[in-house]
């Protein structure tokens, strides 16, 4: 039986992991989700399919949006919103929700089970200063300070972006599965000079901060 679901993106990135934390309880089990917001979606909604889990941890890397999660830390967040669905680029995009589509309205329509531009993910008993309030999801990641100044403008709230985190939730939102997301900050969005990233350390450090919460109701 899997009563935790553990995602991450890459191979890369599963593999530090996998060196942080060797073990997992009997009840726990680690996949890949894919990297970026097509695959992570259409993986996500199979494996919670064919396991039914009783929840999903997200974990991998993001890019610091806004400064407040310091390159080589980890959070948890509590909500996850999609940016670059919509209408337009630039100072002109209009997300799909200003425009009047819901990502998904429910069948039949019911504002109730409609999906937007945000949703709120699951934040475990824990440490309150490893928590960030907002992750920003894309579907390119911030190529220079003019792509990282414009999503700020539009989500001022956003701590961090990365390219999984709300086609994982929708996935999970849809299945009735609550949803934890764990990003180790490894760089600075729009800093493209890897030799400048800190993945390891970054992903060391979700790796701790999972280790914390995936013993939880094991």
């Amino acid at each position: 039986m899997t009563r935790t679901l553990i995602l991450v993106p890459t191979e890369p990135e599963r593999r530090v992991v996998r060196d942080h934390l060797p073990t997992l309880p009997p009840t726990a089990r680690m996949e890949l989700c894919g990297f970026g917001i097509v695959a992570a979606a259409a993986r996500t909604a199979g494996l919670v399919a064919t396991l039914a889990p009783e929840r999903v941890i997200l974990v991998g890397i993001a890019g610091a949006l806004d400064g407040s999660i310091a390159v080589g830390r980890a959070a948890l967040f509590g909500s996850v919103a999609c940016h670059g669905i919509g209408a337009g680029s630039g100072h002109d995009f209009v997300p799909a929700a200003r425009l009047g589509w819901p990502q998904w309205p429910g069948d039949p329509a019911d504002p109730r089970e409609a999906i937007g531009d945000l949703l709120h993910c699951t934040l475990p008993d824990g440490p309150r200063d490893e928590r960030a309030p907002l992750l920003l999801t894309v579907a390119s990641t911030s190529a220079r300070e003019g792509d990282v100044a414009l999503r700020r403008a539009l989500h001022p709230d956003a701590a961090a972006e990365e390219m999984e985190g709300f086609a994982v939730a929708v996935a999970c939102r849809l299945a009735g599965v609550p949803l934890t997301i764990v990003r180790g900050i490894s760089n600075e969005a729009g800093d493209r000079d890897t030799s400048r990233w800190r993945v390891d350390e970054a992903l060391g450090a979700a790796a701790r901060l999972l280790r914390t919460i995936v013993g939880e109701g094991e």
